[in-house]
């Protein structure tokens, strides 16, 4: 479409999850609940590991800032959703749905990095023990979470600047619940090769390099296990993973089925319920996850339970 002919939308409106009003109140408050959840256990994540001395070493430093990125993650999406569920007219101005997609693509790439950092940290402590200390010293955590913010928010401000000289002028209805990349791009009257191609390379440099190095710390770490002579160094070199594993499989299982299967399968049923899961459900789960499969949470827990009650 000629650049002179193209209405440019002062707005957008979404199509959301349903159109029948009784649905969406039930999924208000469904939603409320689980935005609600993940607030409150990330938050008390990063406060229970701030209070408790015997969390504050890498890893917790690590998980402290994987919540807060959840916490971050999850804002940009929640509620414009809970609002638009008592709206009959689900609209966002235009500057803040390219924001909206700024920041959830910036959170979500730095999840990317910060699961790959967490990776890294396990494969230096099981594999060189010795060497954990001061390889893992604060400076170093300082610097690697600077850098998955970093990386995170140069990746998405590259696309993003291919994004915006776009046309959206084919239609102000976004087939979807927040400004994603795919609808977005869907309503472009013009080329949107560049912004594809940028979408992939950034996709590739930020998921491919973190699956990369999980992959590859998993495999040193495997084999290192598998050598210890005692059985129940084994089950304890495990169990300090079982956790972030459990949360890395979620996470990059969710992302690859979202962004990386091929476009023959796209079902936009299906992406809009896989989209709940990877935008809403995920940033709640991690913080339940290691509270649930992790020995020194539960115990920093109770204790932070115990002497509240006791000063009850």
């Amino acid at each position: 479409m000629p650049a002179e002919n193209c209405t440019v939308f002062a707005d957008f409106m979404f199509s959301g999850l349903s159109g029948r009003q009784d649905v969406q109140q039930g999924l208000f408050v469904l939603f409320l609940l689980v935005y609600g959840i993940t607030v409150i256990a990330n938050l008390g994540m990063i406060l229970l590991i701030n209070v408790d001395p015997r969390l504050h070493t890498p890893m917790y430093y690590f998980l402290s800032s994987l919540s807060f990125c959840d916490i971050c993650y999850s804002s940009t999406v929640s509620p414009k959703m809970l609002a638009d569920f008592l709206s009959v007219q689900k609209r966002i101005p235009y500057n803040l749905c390219i924001l909206q997609m700024f920041l959830f693509g910036s959170f979500a790439a730095v999840e990317c990095v910060m699961l790959s950092v967490m990776a890294y940290d396990r494969y230096v402590a099981i594999c060189n023990p010795l060497l954990y200390t001061l390889t893992m010293s604060r400076r170093v955590c300082i610097q690697l979470v600077a850098i998955a913010y970093i990386a995170g928010f140069m990746d998405m401000t590259i696309f993003t600047s291919c994004t915006l000289p776009l046309s959206l002028c084919n239609s102000n209805i976004i087939n979807h619940f927040f400004c994603d990349i795919p609808p977005l791009l869907a309503l472009s009257s013009s080329d949107t090769s560049l912004s594809e191609i940028a979408l992939t390379v950034s996709c590739s440099c930020v998921v491919g390099s973190s699956v990369i190095i999980v992959l590859l710390s998993y495999s040193y770490i495997i084999t290192t296990i598998l050598r210890m002579n005692s059985a129940q160094g084994r089950r304890k070199a495990f169990s300090t993973c079982a956790s972030h594993l459990t949360a890395v499989v979620i996470f990059f299982g969710t992302l690859l089925f979202m962004y990386f299967r091929p476009s023959s399968s796209y079902s936009l049923d299906t992406d809009k319920m896989a989209s709940v899961f990877y935008t809403v459900v995920i940033p709640m789960l991690n913080p339940l996850i290691y509270t649930l499969r992790n020995k020194d949470v539960k115990s920093a827990l109770r204790k932070v339970m115990g002497t509240k009650l006791c000063s009850g």
